[in-house]
This record gives C-alpha cells, structure tokens and sequence, in this order.
C-alpha cells in the first residue's frame, strides 16, 4: 500500500497527471470518490467533450494572481493534448471560436487518459486506479502522506490534490479540496459558481414569458464583454454569453445586453430616413427572434412606421437597445454551474509544479485552483496543463 504518489480524485487533472508520472516510472495510486472515473468528462460538450481550445492562453482564465497560469500553460499546450488525441485515432472537429470536439463522444478522452495510464509499465512505473472510494483521513508525518480510504490506508511520499470544486454535485463533487487544504494551512480564495445561468427579479421577470428565445448579443458584466449567444429561461438568463459574464459578475451588479450588436451611432434615425415606412418591430427583427423584437419593441414604446417615431424618441432606444441594463438577483448557484470559481490560492503554490510553497510533497491541480477558464475548452486545458506540470515533479 506504499507509492511514489497518491492522486486524490479520477477526473481530468488527476488522472492526466497520473498518466505523466507513472509513465516517468513513478508508481501512483488515484482515488476516486465516484463508482467511476471521469463522469464530468463524459458529460462534457453534450456528450462529445470540448476537451480543449486551440486558442488556450492566460488571458482566458480568471484568478487573484492573472500570471500563475503562464508557466503551465506555456509547456504544455493546446496544440500538445491535440497531438495526444490524433495519436490515439481519435477524430475532431472545430466548432465556433477555437472550440475542440470529439466526432465522436467524451468516452474517448476517458478511453485516452486509461491508456496513457496503461503505458505506465513501458517505463517501470505504475498506476493503479480504485473507484468508490470514501477519503476520511490525510495525515502528513515525518516527510510522508498517509490516506485513509474506505478503511485502507494508503502512503506515499506525495499527494496530489485533484477532487475539483462544488460545481454540478449531482456528479459527486465537493467542496472536499478546500478543506483539505485548509488542513495544511494553505489559504482558499472563496469559492463561486461560475460558467452559470443568471437569475431575474423584479420588474425583469417579465421577460420569463420568453423562455426558450434566444439571440445573438453582446453581454457585459463590469469590464468584461462577450459576444455570443444569449438564451432567456423561466429563471434569469442563460446561453453561452451569459454563462461566460457569470464568472465576472457580482452580486448587486448589473449584467448589459447589446441587443443590436454591431449598431453604433444614429442607427435607428438612419433606419427611419432609409426607409419610413417600416416598422420598428421588422427592423428589430433583423437582429432577433420575433418574440423577443415584439417585447423590446413594447418596452421602448416603438409601434408603427419609424416615420411616425420622432428622432429623439428612436435616440433613446437605440442607446437602450445597445445597453439594456438587467439587475440578477442571484445564480442558479453550484447546482447548475460548469466550473467553480475561487479555490485554492495560487499565492501557495509554484506556477512551475503545483507544489504547495510551505508544505513538501502536497500539490494542487485542475479546478481545485484557483484558476477558472473561460467557456469553450479552457477548463480542460488547465487540467491537462497543470495536471502535467505535477505529473513532471512528482
């Protein structure tokens, strides 16, 4: 029951990291809590994984420290794991902004990580995987880390700390990183839900009567802007630009929707003189679903031919049409949520190794970090990239 290292948790991170050690002929053991590994994987990308971003770099990953993630993110790339899929014959696709995909589904990056697991042997290392099982004690005594599962105890001169964050607990997740961490005094920036729908109240839960409409905006939390795909619920709002903002809104602030996305200046009073007869709700419907175009259009008391609208009236909405001011009262909270913002503070650990500062041996990887990626792949591209760095040290 002696290894080189021991792995805690058998999602993306920790089971990359796994396959880099054992196959530098380390022997490690991964513990997974889940009756499987990889569940978050397998229903990643609906069920084909966005297992990276071609266009993976720093500034598409939100923590206290913007810098922490360079190192990694340099020496092992999105181009390297892209390398590792076409070795193992697995066929791609790109969809929109760089987004990597299996033709096929998510069980192949799973299938991929146990075979890089199974090469272990080929260097004289090792890794041996256990499901199922219930983590209850980690002690660290005289340069050793004994675990404590599902009444075994496992040792090993390092430990590896890849259980994720609280995101989607339906899949088993936890907040059990943090507390563990805690116990070796590292610090944890506060955990949040990111990359999740937004929720209305007030006089915004009007526009629940469009639940299921969704359009292409620009969305705005603070400074931050994306432009993409915004969907109305019976809850708030939803879609990839508002699940992207997510991450950089807080409480009591407001989130703008650009419902005219490319539009500057007087382009509704140029409308009007191009074309007085048309109506306002057909010229919104040039950007939007009808539905919605008939709402926006009743909200900004536009009706009629744009004629009939006097040019101070179209000013004003078309510079609330390019700033729509919403007020979420909340999230759908961790339950809902793809990723967890927060986590383990980058300010303990080496950007070169993952290796806690002050404690020998304890490393920290993957979304228990405090480094959140963006939508579209950039989570997995952390796990792979910092699940490597580790797996060179251990």
């Amino acid at each position: 029951m002696s290894y080189d290292a021991i792995i805690l948790g058998g999602g993306a991170a920790g089971l990359f990291c796994a396959a880099i050690a054992g196959q530098r002929g380390k022997r490690v053991l991964v513990l997974e809590k889940a009756d499987k590994v990889g569940k978050k994987i397998l229903i990643s990308g609906g069920g084909r994984c966005n297992f990276t971003n071609i266009g993976a770099g720093p500034a598409n990953y939100l923590s206290a420290n913007p810098h922490f993630a360079k190192s990694a993110l340099k020496r092992y790339t999105a181009k390297n794991f892209l390398a590792l899929v076409e070795a193992h014959g697995i066929a791609w696709h790109e969809k929109t902004l760089g987004q990597l995909f299996c033709d096929g589904s998510s069980k192949q990056i799973v299938q991929l990580l146990l075979d890089e697991c199974a090469r272990a042997p080929e260097s004289g290392g090792e890794v041996t995987i256990l499901t199922g099982q219930d983590t209850t004690e980690v002690v660290h005594e005289q340069g050793r880390f004994a675990v404590m599962a599902s009444g075994t105890a496992h040792t090993a001169d390092k430990l590896v700390i890849a259980t994720g964050g609280p995101s989607i607990p339906k899949m088993g997740a936890s907040d059990f990183a943090y507390g563990l961490a805690r116990q070796f005094g590292l610090k944890v920036v506060e955990p949040r839900p990111a990359l999740v729908p937004l929720t209305l109240g007030g006089e915004d839960v009007l526009f629940r009567e469009l639940s299921g409409v969704a359009s292409d905006v620009v969305a705005t939390a603070g400074k931050t802007s994306f432009s993409e795909a915004a969907l109305i619920t019976h809850r708030g709002l939803s879609g990839p630009a508002i699940l992207q903002v997510s991450s950089y809104w807080k409480p009591g602030d407001p989130v703008w929707i650009d419902f005219a996305p490319g539009e500057k200046g007087d382009w509704l009073v140029a409308r009007k003189q191009a074309a007085p007869n048309a109506t306002a709700i057909s010229v919104l419907r040039e950007y939007m679903p009808e539905r919605l175009a008939g709402v926006l259009a009743e909200r900004l008391g536009l009706s009629g031919p744009l004629q009939g609208i006097a040019d101070k009236a179209l000013r004003r909405a078309q510079e609330r049409l390019g700033r729509w001011e919403f007020r979420p009262n909340g999230s759908e909270g961790f339950a809902k949520a793809e990723v967890t913002a927060g986590g383990i503070s980058t300010a303990e650990l080496s950007s070169q190794t993952m290796e806690a500062n002050n404690v020998p041996g304890l490393y920290a990887i993957g979304e228990a970090v405090d480094v959140t990626g963006r939508l579209g792949g950039y989570n997995f591209q952390w796990a792979w990239s910092s699940g490597w760095a580790a797996g060179q040290a251990l």
